[in-house]
């Protein structure tokens, strides 16, 4: 994805979704569709902003400077929690202080809560990693009689009861964490209880964002992963990318992961210009993509024989983007591995740095998602579709073109970026501002009351369909 000029690549994404549309399902249907979205965001625009507005005068009441993390420090932060925690099995009739008192004899119990996929589950986190260290210690390899078993140690537990039966008959009194949306015939009935189409918007939001227990699952998840790949290269890291990490992120989407080597120490170190040095001797390859497809093949065998939980593993190698496609039973997730992703690591950082500067954004995001899932505009099924991305873009173009704009263009952030910020990727800049102190947004109070026609007498969030 070409990131030099984000509203002509905007410009050139709808018009080649349009062109795309008007051979797969008719210049009519497209049109309609442009239109209704067009019209569809010019109604929905201002129902947010007075709420938006109140929360931000709340937030500059309370709050004198600005604490909202760049995404790589939100990064670093759910990577140390994943670090700190296992995920255990647990049989249905677990009690909950039993389970936390026994688990307490290893250190500091920081955050924990349940979940429901194939089963009862909880992910725990520790104080320090020192705990999993003495939990590891304590914890022993099942005994099978007649299969044979892999003796590899993962963070992935089961819990055993050898209590009495008694105990085991007692009900549960732990809360599953939901991860998963709610059905959509609830979802209609709970929107239909609100006061306003703001409030609908934002109980939308809240109904289908991802949560603060299904992302920590999800870095989680990306560490147990790691825990293989480190056997290969030590200092490697898996990193969730795209909708799982960017904010607009939707419960039950699938998780992108990122094997990044970048990290790796040694690479671009300036060698002194006299006396002796040392280098690791390494294997060559004929290409970058061929580095990709040996590395990810190796891994992916690894994840299919030794990873508990990792089932249906497909190498998908020969793709654009080769990969490594599973699902991972314990989490519910359906997971895609790559190694040599780093634009799209990019863009999930520029859409995840709009849906922090606005609260607006991500509702419209959201809603808009909803809609056109509603009217089969878009679909979980490969075809002649607008995709969730392509929709996401035209609302941070629609948003950037309202006078004044809601957001600013990525050329203005681009302008506000440090030395730090610079970033090049496959002769793509990818440069712009990770600071968010740095960005002063306009002011603009849109309100619903606004006609629509007054609303888009601005310029058109779109190309006309040709």
């Amino acid at each position: 994805m070409s990131m030099r000029n984000l509203v002509s690549f905007q410009r050139a994404m709808a018009l080649s979704f349009a062109v795309y549309g008007l051979h797969a399902r008719g210049r009519g249907i497209l049109v309609n569709c442009f239109q209704n979205i067009d019209t569809f965001l010019c109604r929905c625009i201002g129902t947010n902003a007075v709420v938006a507005r109140n929360e931000a005068t709340r937030k500059d009441e309370t709050d004198e400077k600005d604490e909202r993390k760049p995404l790589h420090a939100v990064r670093v932060e759910r990577q140390e929690q994943a670090e700190r925690s296992v995920l255990i099995s647990c049989h249905s009739g677990t009690n909950e202080k039993k389970f936390l008192k026994y688990l307490s004899r290893h250190g500091v119990i920081k955050k924990y809560f349940f979940y429901e996929s194939y089963g009862v589950y909880a992910v725990v986190e520790f104080a320090n990693r020192e705990s999993v260290a003495s939990l590891f210690e304590e914890a022993t390899i099942p005994s099978v009689s007649n299969d044979s078993i892999v003796p590899f140690k993962s963070r992935l537990l089961s819990l055993r009861n050898l209590s009495s039966v008694d105990s085991l008959n007692k009900q549960s009194d732990y809360q599953c964490q939901p991860q998963t949306t709610i059905p959509i015939n609830e979802l209609i009935q709970k929107l239909s209880r609100e006061e306003s189409i703001d409030h609908q918007m934002t109980s939308l939001t809240e109904a289908y964002q991802l949560t603060e227990e299904n992302s920590r699952l999800r870095f989680l998840v990306c560490s147990l992963l790691k825990d293989i790949a480190v056997a290969y290269f030590p200092e490697c890291t898996i990193k969730p990318f795209g909708s799982s990490v960017n904010g607009f992120g939707k419960l039950g989407c699938d998780l992108d992961m990122f094997l990044d080597l970048d990290g790796i120490h040694g690479w671009n170190v300036k060698m002194p210009k006299s006396g002796l040095s040392l280098e690791f001797q390494m294997k060559r390859a004929n290409s970058e993509r061929g580095v990709t497809q040996s590395i990810l093949s190796v891994v992916g065998e690894c994840v299919d024989q030794f990873e508990p939980g990792c089932v249906g593993v497909q190498k998908i190698l020969n793709a654009r983007c080769p990969l490594v496609r599973f699902s991972h039973q314990p989490s519910g997730f359906q997971c895609d591995l790559t190694a040599n992703n780093r634009v799209a690591m990019k863009s999930t950082e520029l859409l995840y740095l709009y849906g922090e500067l606005d609260p607006r954004v991500r509702s419209l995001v959201f809603t808009v998602r909803c809609w056109a899932r509603a009217h089969s505009i878009t679909s979980s099924i490969p075809g002649a579709w607008i995709t969730n991305f392509s929709l996401t873009i035209m609302v941070l173009f629609f948003l950037q073109t309202r006078r004044p704009p809601i957001i600013p263009t990525l050329d203005h952030l681009r302008e506000l970026a440090g030395p730090a910020d610079k970033s090049v990727i496959e002769g793509n800049d990818c440069t712009f501002v990770s600071d968010f102190s740095k960005i002063q947004l306009q002011t603009n109070t849109e309100t619903l009351g606004q006609s629509s026609e007054q609303t888009r007498g601005g310029p058109a969030p779109y190309p006309e369909p040709l």
